[in-house]
């Protein structure tokens, strides 16, 4: 009955040995777990989610590139830490490193690279030139209402000249009814000259 009483014993004594170790790994990984620093990359951005850190002690976060540029410069917080940043451009894979710096212990810090790859862009297309410029097109001319009637041309051609009249007193083949009165008055008048001259040339010598 000894025998099997100390077997017993030992035994319990293993058991509660045991179960206090299995105890004290899982009360040591709690606070480890607690810390979760998750952060994303791609091409054009990083997002930064820290959560479940101390809010009495202050942690500090930082993100470099490969060059030791700060993408982001190093920020203070307590408890949890959010942030998205835009990349710059770049034609070759970009190397990033975040830095974060737990207040309550080493331990939950961390230090991770990550790589952004390069984005991939689609160059423009180019319009294929076709094999002769295409003529432009000529304008539709709008008609009119309706094209007026051109006013008839005057005629080039002189009006015919009328045809002359004969005289009439070529017409006559016989002599004028008046002829023998001028004739008459005509004589009268030369005789009566002829008398004046004639009396003049008498008084001439009667002066003398």
């Amino acid at each position: 009955m000894t025998v099997i009483r100390g077997t017993a014993r030992r035994r319990g004594a293993l058991i509660g040995a045991a179960a206090a170790g299995l105890l004290g790994v899982g009360l040591s990984a709690l606070p480890a777990q607690a810390h979760t620093p998750v952060w994303k990359v791609t091409c054009s951005a990083v997002t930064v989610d820290l959560t479940s850190y101390s809010r009495q002690a202050t942690n500090t976060v930082t993100i470099k590139t490969a060059d030791g540029k700060d993408l982001l410069p190093t920020e203070q917080f307590k408890g949890e830490f959010h942030k998205d940043l835009k990349l710059p451009a770049h034609d070759k894979e970009l190397t990033l490193r975040l830095i974060v710096k737990a207040g309550d212990g080493d331990q939950y810090s961390r230090d991770e690279t990550k790589t952004s790859p390069v984005c991939d862009t689609v160059p423009p297309t180019k319009p294929t030139p076709s094999g002769k410029p295409s003529k432009p097109s000529k304008p539709t001319p709008t008609p009119s209402a309706k094209p007026s009637k051109p006013a008839p041309a005057p005629s080039t051609s002189a009006p015919a000249a009328p045809a002359p009249q004969p005289s009439p007193n070529l017409a006559e083949t016989g002599s004028s009814s008046s002829t023998p009165l001028v004739a008459g008055m005509g004589g009268a008048v030369l005789i009566a000259g002829g008398g004046i001259v004639w009396a003049a040339r008498r008084r001439r010598p009667a002066r003398h």
